[in-house]
């Protein structure tokens, strides 16, 4: 896999990569190459399921002079002997190495990548092969209204002449690299179906013409001079797209699904806004839908610093991915430069256009407001398959906001949504684990096979069973499927109120103390809360990075900070469900003038030490930050009045877990979260984008817990805990 293809896949979260552990050319090793002679080549061949992804095995051939792997997700891979128990693909920096007992028996290979290990043992003598369906490869540039030429990669089965359906993905990221082989490897189930698969660079990326705008915004296709040719979005792209595949590619039958994680998902739900006829399917998989309101560049009016400033670099310094790397813990990065005017300086290319934005519009004003997708979801004009990630770390908000707008024009039943317990486009993989979370099944593959195949069977082909009614949700801590009619469900779940008390504790019961009762911290800016473990590295780094499993990070990394307040419930003697949105409800006041309110909603596991990594373990399950200049208006900022309670009352998204009999329910609140947010002055100024080193200012903070102001968490429980105090 080369380095162009391992940026696409970082963007996107669905590469091969992610199931082999295989390094880019960027960590390749220069070993002389070992010559192995066919009988020691012999005694490796075999199948070899490793012991950490039970799902996932590697079978080892001999190719004449050559021993070769390949998995039921990896392309037939030749290696190159280093050492005589030691062979490496061309090109990588993975290392297999083979394991042998006292008498010469090979029981294991061992995979090395970098300082990651992974040990598979040996389970037969007999390889398995992968079975790729063999597919034809043409390009093509095809033209849109305004005569722009989108560059596409189309793909059809070669074993088949009869007519197949069109699977679209449309991408910032690149499609050169698409192959027969990693459509077999990436799209497993529905490779084995058989459609055309076509790969489309969006305009002013990679191989197509164009200028490439940033989430570009939807025209008012309803307005007679929309006829212009220089009205143009991505429905139109998609639109002139699916219109040119339909009449140019031979034995399609006329039906187009169009499917994409992450950017691509954004394109995806694009397509279904006033779409060609022929797009019969649509799947937008953690789609970015309002990057102000809570995907990727702002939750509720705070900026995502981080994030912001290295996903500008990636998408708009070059046609092609220009993800760049920090020498240095980015924490201490971006506290040196400061707001995002110091980090543009810093990174020394100029103010490009997504900063520009950033600079510019710091509100929710008319230019975030009309790259906002949902508002233009008011009607249901395709069957919509949405699938998000309870961690995930980029767009969580997208596919549940583009669901809700969705649902009450569903006259038909045909949006459906997948809520599972993975990271940002997890679901593309196989594996049991997020982070030390193990979830006892490949979960992302029994979403493919279950759901996602038959979903597109359904709709483009009229085969198969495509019995999903509304909701699939896993449900996290009992580790299972669940099926609900509507997302969030209503039946047997009751919302209940849990107070932040004083004292520390957490109840089911509101408090009766002094109306002056609360828990204070001193937030510094100098000195904010890092989000996850020192040091951070980059956000798409290519020697790998922390981002993609911080959310389920354990929060005990922050041990005893003293800008963190925390409440606890007393061990639980039952399980408690929490089954839907969960809202943070905060009393809260602060000696300076503006803040940033951080709420995590935690589980806390029992000290055990059968659960391994996990015992007193302390798991996020959901959180969200709330700046407090917006608590009126997102629109138009205020200063927060000193030392004076206000009320705090945000959205902490969806949830379906159940806190176990023995484990403690946990909250707790912050003001700094960095460098994933920038940091609150602390201090009203005009723009925190452009704040000066001199407005920055602790602050004493406090959380009230008392009648008149009883901050607390809106649970929705389910089961019989629901009316249990």
């Amino acid at each position: 896999m080369n380095h162009r293809l391992f940026r696409s896949a970082l963007a996107a979260f669905a590469l091969l990569l992610s199931l082999t552990q295989m390094a880019t050319p960027a960590q390749a090793s220069s070993a002389a190459q070992t010559k192995s002679d066919a009988t020691t080549l012999d005694r490796y061949v075999g199948e070899y399921r490793y012991q950490n992804e039970p799902d996932v095995t590697l079978s080892f051939f001999r190719d004449g002079s050559q021993l070769a792997v390949e998995s039921a997700r990896m392309a037939h891979t030749p290696l190159k002997a280093s050492a005589p128990d030691t062979f490496t693909p061309e090109n990588s920096g993975t290392h297999f190495v083979f394991q042998s007992d006292a008498n010469g028996q090979v029981t294991g290979v061992k995979r090395i990548v970098d300082k990651d290990e992974a040990l598979a043992p040996r389970i037969s003598s007999q390889p398995q092969h992968n079975h790729f369906r063999t597919y034809d490869r043409k390009e093509f540039m095809i033209p849109m209204r305004d005569g722009v030429k989108l560059h596409a990669v189309v793909l059809r089965p070669l074993d088949t002449n009869e007519p197949l359906p069109l699977l679209m993905q449309r991408t910032p990221y690149g499609v050169d690299e698409s192959t027969s082989d990693s459509i077999n490897a990436r799209y497993p189930e529905l490779a084995q179906s058989g459609y055309i698969f076509v790969m489309e660079d969006i305009r002013g990326r990679y191989g197509s013409e164009g200028q490439f705008f940033m989430n570009r915004p939807i025209v008012d296709h309803h307005d007679p001079g929309s006829s212009n040719p220089d009205n143009i979005d991505e429905t139109t792209d998609a639109y002139d797209t699916a219109a040119w595949l339909v009449k140019n590619i031979p034995s399609n039958n006329g039906r187009i699904g169009v499917m994409g994680i992450s950017y691509p998902g954004f394109l995806a739900i694009e397509s279904g806004i006033d779409p060609n006829p022929a797009i019969k399917a649509i799947s937008p998989q953690a789609p970015m839908t309002n990057l102000w309101m809570g995907d990727d560049f702002f939750h509720n009016g705070a900026w995502r610093q981080s994030y912001g400033y290295d996903y500008a670099i990636g998408l708009e310094t070059s046609k092609e991915n220009a993800f760049s790397k920090i020498n240095e813990d980015a924490y201490d990065f971006f506290l040196s430069a400061g707001s995002l005017a110091g980090d543009i300086k810093k990174a020394g290319v100029g103010v490009l256009p997504t900063w520009q934005g950033f600079l510019d519009h710091p509100s929710y004003d008319h230019y975030w407001q009309i790259r906002a997708v949902e508002a233009h979801l008011t009607q249901v004009n395709v069957p919509t398959l949405e699938v998000g990630g309870w961690w995930d770390q980029e767009d969580m908000w997208g596919p549940q906001a583009e669901y809700a707008a969705l649902k009450p024009h569903d006259k038909n039943g045909e949006v459906f949504i997948v809520l599972g317990p993975w990271n940002h486009g997890q679901w593309a993989r196989t594996t049991r684990s997020l982070g030390d979370v193990n979830f006892g099944a490949a979960t992302g593959d029994q979403f493919r096979a279950q759901i996602e195949a038959p979903f597109f069977a359904h709709y483009l082909k009229d085969e198969g069973h495509f019995d999903l009614k509304d909701t699939a949700s896993f449900q996290t801590g009992t580790d299972h499927w669940m099926r609900y009619s509507h997302w969030p469900p209503t039946a047997g779940v009751t919302d209940r109120n849990l107070y932040l008390d004083a004292d520390g504790s957490l109840s089911f019961t509101q408090p009766a103390g002094d109306a002056t009762a609360f828990t204070t911290y001193v937030s510094d800016p100098a000195n904010p809360v890092p989000y996850r473990k020192r040091p951070i590295e980059a956000t798409y780094a290519p020697t790998g990075s922390g981002w993609y499993t911080w959310l389920v990070q354990d929060q005990r990394f922050l041990g005893d900070r003293k800008d963190i307040a925390t409440w606890r419930t007393p061990v639980l003697d039952h399980p408690v469900t929490i089954t839907g949105d969960i809202v943070a409800d905060l009393f809260a006041s602060t000696s300076g003038t503006d803040s940033d309110w951080i709420v995590k909603l935690i589980d806390v596991y029992p000290d055990d030490p059968s659960l391994g990594k996990m015992s007193g373990a302390e798991l996020m399950i959901v959180d969200e930050i709330f700046r407090g200049r917006y608590r009126q208006s997102y629109e138009n900022p205020e200063a927060i009045p000193a030392n004076t309670p206000e009320e705090y009352k945000f959205s902490l998204h969806g949830a379906d877990h159940a806190f176990l009999k023995g484990h403690r329910i946990m909250v707790q609140v912050q003001s700094t979260w960095f460098p994933l947010y920038d940091r609150n002055p602390q201090t009203f100024v005009p723009s925190i984008m452009t704040a000066a080193p001199s407005d920055y200012k602790a602050a004493t903070q406090h959380v009230y817990g008392s009648a008149a102001h009883p901050s607390h968490l809106i649970l929705p429980i389910a089961g019989p805990a629901a009316s249990e105090n």
